[in-house]
């Protein structure tokens, strides 16, 4: 039985022998850049030194942990990490799935496309430049919208130094340029859906909003929860780029996440094993949060495995 198993397995991949092929690219690159990296995991248990090299380097066990967990930042930044992740799934995670069934309502081609293409450019513009355009919209000086505050009467406000407004700069500030982009997915799962679906139900009566209700959302529900699960695994994991160019000492207590820490504390000071244990860190607690999260979604019947 298994030497027939193992016969058919075979044949299938010969007759797909070039779809194989194509995947060769793919586990070469998970491989060399994936796997062979976290050979490099030992350094977080190490007083890591370059000239040494990660076989020279004295053991150390669990000190830089410990000189993490000790730390009197430490709690600040776990709180900073987990709340603005927190605001990153509320406040972004249905903006695109809202923003799909929206596009998808169109019935105008043209006017479809041209919404996407505009919807998708902001992707594709690095964050030094958007952080360029959120310094310059916010500046108390010249910005526009003090420049509309002063016109009705109020005094400029310096939002990039007042920590009540970081988080909500930030998170505007990426869904504005990821919006557009995480709405692929969504289009793509949306177009699956057989339109015979919706043709019984305007039969039967239903409006727009109870088509989207019944048939559109129930459709993507498998896709929206994988890719729910997925954003749960990389919990800690905010983002260097757009906080490092907006933050700023003033902001330090609502802004600085573990990304920017490690970059003040480990990298410039040159503790390379400091920020190999921080990352080890991250990666467990993203482990556990995707195993917890994916086996409340097997409770609702969708999981990834």
């Amino acid at each position: 039985m298994n030497n027939g198993k193992a016969s058919s397995v075979w044949l299938y991949m010969r007759k797909n022998k070039w779809l194989y092929l194509l995947l060769i690219p793919g586990f070469l690159y998970l491989f060399i850049f994936k796997y062979v990296p976290m050979f490099g995991i030992i350094i977080a248990f190490q007083d890591f030194n370059l000239i040494k090299g990660i076989t020279g380097s004295d053991w150390i066990g669990f000190e830089n942990f410990r000189y993490l967990f000790q730390s009197d930042d430490f709690f600040m930044i776990l709180r900073n990490s987990l709340v603005i992740s927190f605001y990153q799934v509320l406040f972004g995670f249905p903006a695109p799935i809202l923003l799909a069934i929206l596009l998808n309502e169109i019935r105008s081609l043209l006017f479809k496309k041209f919404a996407q293409t505009v919807l998708y450019l902001p992707h594709f513009i690095s964050w030094v430049v958007i952080a360029g355009i959120v310094i310059n919209m916010l500046s108390p000086s010249s910005g526009w919208v003090n420049r509309l505050i002063v016109d009705f009467g109020g005094e400029p406000i310096h939002f990039l130094l007042k920590p009540e407004y970081f988080r909500t700069i930030l998170i505007s500030a990426e869904i504005w340029k990821e919006l557009g982009w995480g709405t692929i997915i969504y289009l793509a799962a949306l177009t699956t859906i057989d339109p015979s679906f919706y043709e019984a139900a305007t039969i039967d009566g239903a409006n727009r909003l109870q088509k989207i209700w019944y048939i559109s959302l129930p459709s993507i529900a498998s896709t929206i929860i994988i890719i729910l699960i997925l954003r749960v695994g990389s919990i800690l994991d905010i983002g260097f780029e757009q906080i490092f160019l907006l933050y700023n000492p003033a902001t330090y207590k609502v802004a600085d996440v573990f990304e920017t820490y490690t970059y003040r504390v480990g990298l410039l000071e040159g503790r390379l094993a400091f920020t190999a244990a921080v990352g080890l860190f991250k990666s467990v607690v993203g482990l556990i949060m995707i195993v917890l999260a994916n086996r409340i979604a097997r409770l609702f019947g969708k999981s990834l495995w």
